[in-house]
């Protein structure tokens, strides 16, 4: 699981004693995070509780609010974690396909929602965290921006090269429902009972997002 990192903590990173210092605040924010994946996915978001979280923690509850300022602050964290890391591997997906000589912009997009879809298995508990629509006050609003920032990202890359006019009615159009089936595809993976199930999911939701695209 990868840390987020809200608050740094000052002369971190100077020297031994500041890499001493980083490693244990990088353990800290990871047993934090950790810990509170497990309990949101047990308790549900309104349910959980700041104890139950130190306990499994084995953190203090101090270094908790310093760290994440309250549970709000540990779900938004655990949020852009994940999706920091289903966007970097999309985007890493698109720009190995590039670099491999495809051009086609429905190819490249299949391959970045692919490894979109892919990230949603294996970080299926955290994935499963946020489909529900719970969460603190604020993350529905959070949820729509980041969706519409993903939108707009699918909707340059499905019409093609930069230099490009940008898309129309149309194309917006498509670029919302594709990238609606891929939210809402994303949601089954991380349900899904097998690796094989979930794999058997995202070729079939692959083949259907080029249709609809072509």
């Amino acid at each position: 699981m990868r840390t987020s990192r809200p608050h740094e903590e000052g002369g971190a990173g100077e020297g031994p004693t500041g890499g001493r210092q980083w490693a244990r605040a990088d353990a800290t924010r990871h047993a934090l995070l950790a810990a509170a994946q497990r309990v949101f996915a047990d308790r549900g978001y309104a349910d959980a509780g700041i104890a139950e979280i130190v306990e499994r923690s084995g953190i203090s509850v101090g270094s908790l609010y310093h760290h994440y300022g309250g549970k709000a602050g540990l779900y938004v964290a655990l949020w852009e974690e994940l999706t920091a890391e289903q966007e970097e591997s999309a985007a890493r997906a698109v720009s190995t396909a590039r670099r491999a000589g495809e051009d086609d912009p429905i190819a490249l997009f299949i391959a970045g929602a692919r490894a979109y879809l892919q990230v949603c298995w294996e970080r299926r508990e955290a994935a499963r965290l946020f489909h529900g629509g719970e969460g603190p006050s604020g993350s529905s609003l959070m949820r729509r921006s980041r969706a519409q920032r993903w939108m707009a990202q699918n909707t340059k890359l499905l019409h093609g090269t930069s230099g490009a006019a940008p898309a129309g009615r149309a194309g917006q159009v498509l670029s919302l429902v594709l990238t609606t089936v891929i939210g809402e595809a994303g949601r089954e993976i991380a349900t899904a009972e097998s690796g094989t199930e979930a794999a058997e999911i995202i070729d079939e939701v692959c083949r259907i997002l080029i249709r609809l695209a072509r």
